[in-house]
């Protein structure tokens, strides 16, 4: 028997999902600020022009997000009867993807750099009547720059834990790191003027493998979930949580004498199906719209759950006997 769960979300996550809604149009719009004054400084640095790609691409998990949620919003259809809560997953995975390939090209620059030995130069620059190195300029912007997209990313992870949103979780952590990849672009600077001309080269791969490190993360998360791995922990292969709770409360239910979950992601909810042995032949169809009704009721994330009454758990899942 299954549950008729509604397609939207309970009070306080729709008011988490509009803040996080929020977080991201003011991110886009920081990027977009970020983007263009980088653009003024960036010069011959490799390191800064690696970090300028970045910064551009870090609003692609962003639009993501913005456009998967859209997605979430809309009622399920006998064509999609799973409903579209699995859009924040295909956003997961495209961000990922996008991340992974840039990310392999700016290495593969940044290593033929170094192989051709080339050296880089920073020239001086004309500002308020003073005429000064321009490295100064580069070293300022991105010691500035670091300090909202560390604060949003902060402020993202504390929205995308609650809500148990991955793509937004990757995000965050992508903002929260972004400091490593300004300290870069300062060190490769500060190694053009001290004329050690390999750290320019050395700090944008240092940026290249910190985006392929994101785009892996994101596309890894997102195919297994998308492959309909087993429901995990946020930044874990651990069960989901929800999972062992759904186990602990079958094993105090007295006519079930075993049963099992399987459950799935569907982006930040879980299709849950679960199979039980029932110690009498006969079932009641109102015990099993119980057990339906009492695993909603234990978190908003069971968004669509499938109780089978069964002879004999399969044996690719793991059983949870009742407490006796």
């Amino acid at each position: 028997m299954t549950s008729s769960p509604g397609t939207h979300l309970p009070h306080e996550q729709k008011q988490l999902m509009r803040r996080a809604a929020k977080l991201e149009w003011i991110s886009i719009g920081y990027a977009a600020c970020t983007i263009a004054l980088v653009a003024l400084v960036v010069g011959n640095s490799q390191a800064m022009r690696t970090a300028w790609i970045e910064d551009m691409l870090s609003v692609l998990p962003q639009l993501a997000f913005l456009i998967a949620l859209r997605w979430t919003r809309k009622t399920r259809k006998p064509r999609h009867p799973y409903g579209y809560h699995r859009s924040m997953g295909a956003g997961h995975l495209v961000a990922g993807v996008a991340l992974l390939v840039v990310g392999a090209m700016l290495a593969f620059e940044s290593m033929s750099a170094l192989v051709k030995a080339e050296h880089p130069t920073i020239g001086t620059v004309n500002l308020f009547g003073q005429t000064i190195w321009q490295g100064w300029p580069m070293i300022l912007v991105m010691t500035v720059i670091v300090v909202p997209a560390v604060i949003l990313g902060r402020l993202k992870i504390k929205v995308a834990e609650p809500l148990h949103n991955k793509l937004l979780y990757a995000d965050s952590k992508m903002a929260k790191a972004d400091w490593q990849t300004n300290a870069a672009s300062i060190v490769g600077v500060a190694g053009i003027g001290l004329g050690i001309w390999w750290l320019d080269s050395v700090a944008a791969l240092v940026i290249s493998i910190g985006i392929l490190k994101d785009g892996w993360d994101s596309t890894r998360s997102a195919t297994s979930d998308l492959l309909d791995s087993r429901a995990s922990a946020l930044d874990s292969t651990d069960p989901h949580p929800l999972v062992l709770r759904i186990e602990e409360h079958l094993a105090r239910i007295d006519w079930v004498r075993e049963a099992a979950v399987r459950a799935r992601e569907l982006g930040q909810v879980q299709h849950i199906e679960v199979f039980v042995v029932p110690r009498s032949d006969k079932v009641d169809v109102k015990q099993v719209a119980g057990i339906c009704a009492e695993l909603e009721e234990l978190d908003w994330q069971a968004y669509d759950v499938v109780v089978i009454p069964v002879e004999s758990i399969p044996e690719h899942l793991d059983r949870v006997p009742a407490k006796e």
